[in-house]
């Protein structure tokens, strides 16, 4: 008698954070008044059957609404995935998230984080008390993703789309598909639980760096976001710039200038910029706009962060100032 092969055990682990996925409102018929940190992720996975020859595993890291997300929670995030994704068992993650600050955890983890194992972040629109809440959906597909051969890096999948986390951004604040991945396109879609790949998986982030050993009950290098636009003042940076002076605890170490068009500047945040970097305080231009790049142009005198939105360059200089401690 021939003995059957072993099949070799293969896990999905599904970290919860929080919210609107683990929202819950008062009635069924409201979308927007809820309470987010009421469903644990165990309880959202109710339900929800595994793919074949996949077990699911549970475990709540934070409980959340994404607009309080923290550098810390990315660290332990971060230090967790690493954990699992060294289990040869561990075929994949999802985690399950707010979506306000969830373009910015993606591109946290995919910055720090290299593995050829998918990371898969997803998400909710409506909260889960809702008539037709959009969440069980979601964590489907992103378990699809996540055991999928062939995935790898950090995603987002959000209505049936898989967004890379270098490209993902939230353009709409109250339709179900919130998210979109500019000139690149999505990577591919879910369709009745298969993935169907429209271009390549993005490139493996850096191996585990400074942002993972740093201790995280310290405060991160402090980088502020800087608008500039019509009739734009300098008083915020050189407010900003006399806490750096006087080395007042948690004085700004960058800056992320929001730049009009191709990086462009009022004259007057142009003319702060430079002060700043007088002063030894980092700065990088980011496009305003939702799609293309900075164009870089000789002598630019302030480096630009390319096609990254503001809020992924100021994470990009953070890691940066990260791996170069203040003298």
């Amino acid at each position: 008698m021939v003995e059957k092969e072993a099949v070799a055990e293969r896990r999905v682990l599904i970290l919860g954070t929080g919210g609107t996925i683990s929202g819950r409102a008062a009635s069924s018929d409201d979308n927007i008044g809820y309470v987010t940190g009421q469903v644990g992720v165990a309880e959202l996975l109710a339900g929800i059957e595994a793919p074949p020859g996949v077990t699911l595993e549970a475990e709540q890291m934070a409980q959340v609404d994404s607009k309080d997300m923290e550098f810390s929670i990315w660290c332990a995030l971060a230090r967790r995935c690493a954990q699992a994704l060294a289990d040869a068992a561990v075929t994949g993650i999802v985690i399950t998230h707010g979506t306000d600050t969830l373009e910015e955890t993606a591109f946290f983890l995919q910055s720090v984080l290299q593995s050829a194992k998918p990371v898969v972040l997803t998400c909710a629109m409506r909260p889960a008390s809702a008539l037709s809440p959009d969440g069980p959906q979601n964590v489907r597909d992103a378990i699809a993703v996540a055991a999928a051969s062939g995935a790898s890096g950090v995603s987002v999948v959000c209505a049936g789309i898989v967004h890379a986390a270098l490209d993902v951004q939230k353009v709409h604040t109250y339709r179900l598909d919130a998210f979109a991945s500019g000139d690149a396109g999505p990577v591919g879609f879910v369709e009745e639980g298969q993935l169907r790949m429209a271009r390549s998986w993005p490139a493996e982030g850096q191996e585990l760096d400074a942002a993972l050993r740093w201790p995280h009950d310290l405060d991160p290098p402090r980088v502020e976001i800087v608008f500039s636009h019509a009739g734009a003042r300098a008083t915020l940076i050189d407010s900003l710039l006399v806490e750096h002076a006087q080395g007042a605890p948690g004085a700004v170490r960058g800056l992320v200038l929001a730049a009009t068009g191709n990086g462009t500047l009022h004259q007057e945040i142009e003319q702060a910029a430079a002060r700043a970097q007088a002063a030894g305080v980092r700065v990088v231009r980011a496009t305003r706009c939702s799609q293309g790049r900075i164009l870089a142009k000789p002598g630019d005198s302030i480096p630009d962060a390319g096609a990254l939105s503001p809020v992924k360059a100021r994470i990009a200089l953070m890691l940066d100032l990260l791996s170069a401690p203040a003298a």
